[in-house]
């Protein structure tokens, strides 16, 4: 048996740049019970990640830049290691993340792989993010990377054990590069 749903209200709190919505709804439970949520809703579309990897060079390729949301939660500088990311702004998942690659690792990436898709913060955010792995050789760098006019992007290419003991320290503290580099490492692609 579903759940029933009933939208009590919806109002569009802010549109500024995403948008961000106050939702009343009730909801009657399996047991018939009826309850009322009050809740806000973040929509900043879905997005997708990638992980580069290099099975020959056992290394893989992070990015870290600022993020101003982790330097509002306490990191000092704000500044993040992760995979590669965007959003999809209307493309294909596969389409966007070679987008992303190329502009903000600098690499042209040749096949990808379609991993799994994840909700990340599904208490209050509606997005889906796609994620990828890929492996690239040195001859698939088209540019410097960095991104493009308002990023300011470090490429970082770093051995796979290395990345994983950064994860126990916490010097990885990004969900996506987190559970890329475990994929990768339980799927046996690096050793």
């Amino acid at each position: 048996m579903s759940l029933k749903i009933e939208i009590i209200k919806d109002k569009i709190l802010s549109d500024n740049y995403f948008v961000l919505r106050n939702i009343t709804y009730d909801l009657t439970r399996k047991n018939g019970e009826m309850i009322r949520h009050k809740r806000e809703v973040y929509d900043r579309g879905n997005g997708a990640t990638i992980l580069l990897y290099n099975r020959e060079k056992q290394t893989v390729v992070l990015i870290r830049q600022f993020r101003v949301a982790t330097w509002v939660n306490g990191n000092p500088d704000g500044r993040l290691i992760e995979t590669c990311a965007g959003l999809l702004d209307n493309d294909a998942p596969e389409v966007c993340i070679r987008k992303e690659a190329i502009e903000e690792t600098g690499f042209a990436v040749g096949e990808v792989k379609k991993v799994f898709e994840l909700y990340m913060s599904p208490g209050g955010v509606t997005e889906i993010i796609h994620f990828f792995i890929a492996e690239y050789t040195d001859a698939q760098r088209a540019n410097a990377g960095g991104g493009v006019e308002d990023e300011d992007i470090e490429v970082l290419e770093i051995p796979f054990e290395k990345a994983l003991e950064m994860v126990k320290t916490g010097e990885i503290q990004d969900g996506k590069a987190l559970i890329l580099l475990q994929y990768l490492q339980l799927s046996g692609l690096m050793s």
